[in-house]
């Protein structure tokens, strides 16, 4: 166990904030939906399928879920609706976020 000066404990919270926001978006399936995303609005589907093709296999409803994470995280948001047979509309979603980083002065985390 390494033993961390108490002066380097201010910027020691800094960084496990940093990691505790980075390391959820760098797991899989999530870093796969910001790729997808990064070409522009997908509907719900798409993404579903998208990941299929690159062997990320799951039910639908832990698609949902990762969606819905990224969404509380502010990475993602819902662009709109669209219409699709006689169902339910099908959300489409859209980055809002581009980048993440830190100040390195003050410590602050901010998103691009």
């Amino acid at each position: 166990m390494v033993k961390v000066p108490k002066w380097m404990m201010g910027d020691m919270a800094v960084l496990k904030n940093l990691m505790m926001t980075l390391k959820p978006l760098m797991a899989e399936p999530r870093r796969s939906i910001i790729r997808i995303l990064s070409d522009g609005i997908k509907g719900t589907n798409e993404i579903y399928q998208a990941l299929q093709e690159r062997g990320l296999n799951m039910p639908r409803s832990t698609l949902y879920y990762h969606l819905s994470a990224l969404e509380d995280m502010g990475i993602i948001e819902m662009a709109g609706y669209r219409e699709v047979g006689g169902g339910a509309p099908e959300k489409l979603w859209k980055l809002k976020v581009r980048k993440v980083g830190i100040d390195l002065v003050t410590g602050e985390i901010f998103r691009e």
